[in-house]
């Protein structure tokens, strides 16, 4: 049985790229664990950081980051995954002020690619993962820069997945030599779709509804794996 661990920046990113292969992965027998860097609480948030989460439909006073750990808690078990939670805080937590600000350059003052390298790296030395997967980080958020940035920095090796639905919205491929594809079957797809249909709090934002998630996963052929280059 073979260990397989993907480093997911956010509590979606590992299940929306490459949930078919994990999926495919935990019914041949392996062990699967998503572990997620950014899943810090805030009491009260505001500014940005509440605009995030009252564009989910959410009222300010409920707990968006418990409730998305839960998400990620039912995303896991469709396949058998165990789920690590850090809890590091996100980019609106960090000083990102805007949307703009998420996909743009690393704030000089944003100190945490030392506190994530350190922490990740305690973590990989205990899984000793077999297989290691993280974010290509097509689409610049810098959450997921960071997260491809601190697995660079332990010097493991490493493939990256194209992050998704990111992904959709590019308009160039990227650049990174392929190393792996794993075509989707059936059942790939039908988990991936499953694992995707548990985070209920992110369907509308990032794809209008669960049936438009599903038809967009129905289109997938393959997940495609990155060396770092």
């Amino acid at each position: 049985m073979s260990h397989v661990v993907a480093i997911s920046p956010h509590l979606d990113d590992a299940a929306f790229s490459v949930g078919g292969l994990l999926a495919a992965r935990a019914r041949a027998g392996d062990r699967i664990t998503i572990l997620t860097c950014f899943t810090g609480n805030v009491a009260r948030p505001t500014g940005f950081a509440l605009a995030c989460q009252l564009d989910k439909g959410l009222a300010p006073d409920v707990d968006y980051m418990a409730l998305r750990r839960a998400e990620d808690r039912a995303a896991c078990a469709v396949i058998g995954a165990d789920a690590i939670h850090l809890p590091l805080l996100e980019a609106p937590h960090r000083g990102y002020a805007s949307a703009p600000e998420l996909f743009g350059p690393r704030r000089e003052e944003d100190g945490m690619l030392g506190p994530l390298a350190t922490t990740l790296d305690e973590h990989l030395q205990s899984l000793r993962p077999d297989l290691l997967l993280g974010p290509l980080a097509v689409g610049d958020h810098v959450d997921h820069w960071l997260v491809r940035d601190a697995l660079a920095a332990i010097g493991r090796p490493v493939l990256l997945w194209e992050d998704w639905p990111y992904l959709t919205r590019a308009t160039t491929r990227p650049a990174e030599p392929v190393r792996y594809q794993h075509p989707l079957d059936a059942a790939d797809r039908a988990d991936r779709i499953a694992m995707c249909a548990a985070y209920t709090s992110q369907l509308g934002f990032q794809f209008g509804s669960l049936e438009a998630m599903t038809a967009a996963i129905g289109a997938v052929e393959a997940e495609t794996l990155h060396a770092p280059g």
